[in-house]
């Protein structure tokens, strides 16, 4: 295992060989795993007993906000991908909305995500990297825990990201970036609308990200295979408006840099038309797609063609 697939010269993440991610341990996180007790608490004790229909309806549409604009399009098609181009001033508000989904600081959440990414494309990772226990023990690893590896990649975050003031800021305060929308709630509708749209808000974030991310990882459709990879993305359906198209994981495994995800006719992706929306407004352009991005002679297609429309 000393030789590194050719996909990943170029990859944020880099070591010596591929045996930097097999080797390590799961820890214990206090940190990480109070906050999520602590919003989980706050969401089903506190939101039990001040539950109202605004309460819920304010739940709904502020989860609905991060995870559209925030995760998929700030967070992950456009900090971590770049798969399209706006204004600064627009990527930060997205970056700040995918804050606002509680997981991670943006340069953190960047990290996890590159070494995650990058032992996946290897032939062989830990457990925890590939979803690779049983759903509780996974569970308790990525809600909980932290795995510290023996030998961990570098992960070099360019310039522009890791030297801009903004996204340090955001990295240093993310978990404290839940108290102006508190405030802003509680002013609003009092502490049913702080339990309802920032607790249960982030604990439906942060606990659907864990489960879809299990499945995508585990069961699922696929039109795409990567050989030699440790993990098989997998497309999830029926859960395409849940996870605003983030659900399309064996797409996103093959063409990690489209800005659409769902590929084929009937894969609906609230993420895609959301930045058509943006483009025709002219606040984003240079969206890339599958043809846009370089071949992979790892990629073998299962079956059907994608659509580039």
């Amino acid at each position: 295992m000393d030789d590194l697939p050719a996909n990943l010269t170029h990859h944020r993440a880099i070591a010596p060989n591929a045996n930097c991610v097999l080797d390590g341990t799961v820890w214990y996180s206090p940190a990480k795993s109070f906050w999520f007790i602590g919003m989980a608490c706050g969401a089903f004790i506190g939101g039990a007993l001040t539950f109202s229909v605004g309460a819920v309806a304010l739940f709904v549409a502020a989860t609905a906000t991060v995870l559209l604009f925030g995760h998929s399009l700030g967070s992950h098609r456009k900090l971590i991908h770049d798969s399209f181009a706006c204004p600064l001033w627009l990527e930060y508000i997205l970056v700040y909305c995918g804050v606002q989904v509680g997981l991670a600081g943006p340069l953190g959440l960047l990290r996890q995500h590159e070494l995650r990414d990058y032992a996946q494309r290897l032939p062989d990772c830990h457990d925890y990297l590939r979803h690779g226990q049983s759903p509780w023990r996974d569970a308790w690893w990525q809600l909980h825990c932290e795995l510290e590896l023996e030998n961990p990649p570098e992960v070099r975050i360019e310039p522009r990201i890791a030297n801009d003031r903004f996204y340090q800021f955001l990295e240093r305060s993310w978990m404290l970036q839940q108290l102006p929308i508190a405030l802003l709630f509680y002013l609003w509708g009092g502490w049913a609308f702080v339990f309802w749209g920032v607790c249960a808000r982030v604990t439906a974030g942060v606990f659907g990200h864990w489960l879809i991310g299990y499945f995508a990882h585990n069961h699922g459709g696929m039109h795409y295979e990567m050989r030699g990879a440790a993990v098989q993305g997998r497309n999830i359906y029926f859960t395409s408006l849940l996870t605003m198209g983030e659900c399309w994981h064996n797409n996103h495994h093959a063409f990690p840099g489209s800005a659409r995800l769902g590929l084929r006719a009937g894969e609906f992706d609230p993420g895609w038309s959301a930045l058509v929306l943006l483009r025709q407004l002219g606040l984003v352009w240079d969206l890339r797609l599958p043809a846009d991005l370089p071949a992979r002679a790892e990629l073998r297609e299962i079956n059907s063609r994608i659509s580039v429309s």
